[in-house]
């Protein structure tokens, strides 16, 4: 018998995640100067780290030798303090990506139901094929979810709802309003999932605070990655009811996350600078885009987040195109858009020259 007949059937079935392609991979692969690549293909931070985050993940490194703060005491202290909520409502995640397969592992099983948008952060429907569930998939409606259209669709065997807000991919998202009175509504059998992992864009963000303090079945979560710039160093977390967090905190693993993630996290929190110079040149980048396309006549959605859906047409083809001329933007045909691309807004040089580059390849 072979390894693939012993696994479990659902698992020989999985589908595997895609990430961007790193700047390396692609000037080998085409034979290209590193130096002249432009990565906006995975909603990274273009004006990079949080100095502070840096500054104190250097320091952190200088104790290696030891083993990191399994419970995350100070970040969750300092997150506490930041959201006004207690230390033992947060659960801090190797990126907020496994504060979901967390969630996975505490609620969901073979037969359960997990409704989401579509399309809409993959990674929920990875999660949920992986536990042997089904993913319950709602279509968007003008680009943005369709809360209405989930609450339908959910059964005596639905266990999670997802929320991406802003949406990735699409950079669209519903309102405070819209969102309260949507998790109110909710069946008890089923927890609310808010992915806020580009909320910082947003101002003012949605505040569901007040859900959590009614007691309401939601868990928030948010990550590092984005608006301070520290997506190598995968950290990011959730914040819910203490039972919630103590259930996902049971299934952990210990040490998930490293000790430099940690401190750097911890310092992030304190750049503030960092954060609104982030925000703001997002702001003008997206304006920026936004006009350029215009000029090209191509359509767009309009974003909120740090990146942007472009109609081109053929997408793949575009994509080609623009990685062979050292621009690295991402096809989102997995997402069922095969005519559309998903750009990060970068620097405006960044901007400046993905925009000239798209006029040569759409052309084409």
């Amino acid at each position: 018998m072979n390894f693939e007949s012993l696994a479990k059937p659902w698992v020989r079935t999985q589908p595997v995640y895609e990430p961007g392609k790193p700047i390396e991979y692609v000037a080998r692969e085409l034979g290209l100067d590193p130096a002249t690549i432009i990565k906006l293909a995975s909603n990274e931070n273009a004006w990079g780290p949080s100095p502070r985050a840096v500054a104190a993940a250097k320091r952190a490194i200088e104790a290696g030798e030891l083993y990191p703060d399994g419970g995350c005491f100070e970040l969750r202290q300092k997150l506490a303090a930041r959201w006004g909520l207690g230390a033992d409502q947060f659960v801090i995640g190797n990126g907020s990506n496994e504060i979901i397969e967390l969630l996975g592992h505490v609620f969901v099983g073979a037969g359960d139901e997990v409704v989401m948008g579509a399309p809409a952060f993959v990674v929920y429907k990875l999660v949920t094929l992986l536990f042997g569930a089904n993913a319950i998939e709602v279509p968007l409606v003008n680009w943005r979810h369709d809360l209405a259209g989930i609450a339908a669709a959910i059964t005596p065997r639905t266990k999670l709802v997802y929320v991406c807000t802003p949406n990735n991919p699409t950079g669209t998202a519903n309102s405070e309003a819209e969102l309260v009175a949507f998790v109110r509504a909710l069946p008890e059998h089923v927890i609310a999932v808010v992915d806020e992992a580009y909320a910082e864009f947003v101002e003012p963000a949605p505040d569901l605070r007040p859900l959590i303090a009614e007691g309401r079945k939601v868990v928030c979560l948010r990550t590092f990655s984005k608006i301070y710039g520290l997506a190598a160093l995968r950290v990011g977390y959730g914040y819910a009811r203490a039972e919630l967090c103590g259930l996902l905190n049971r299934v952990r693993q210990p040490f998930n996350v490293n000790a430099i993630a940690q401190a750097a996290a911890v310092a992030a929190l304190d750049d503030r600078k960092f954060a609104e110079k982030t925000v703001r040149e997002n702001r003008a980048g997206l304006a920026q885009l936004e006009r350029g396309c215009r000029e090209l006549g191509l359509e767009f959605v309009p974003s909120v987040a740090n990146f942007m859906l472009v109609k081109v047409t053929d997408g793949m083809r575009v994509f080609d195109a623009l990685q062979r001329r050292g621009v690295i933007v991402r096809p989102v045909k997995s997402y069922g858009l095969p005519e559309w691309v998903r750009v990060t807004v970068g620097t405006r040089a960044q901007n400046e020259r993905l925009l000239a580059e798209l006029r040569t390849a759409v052309a084409t």
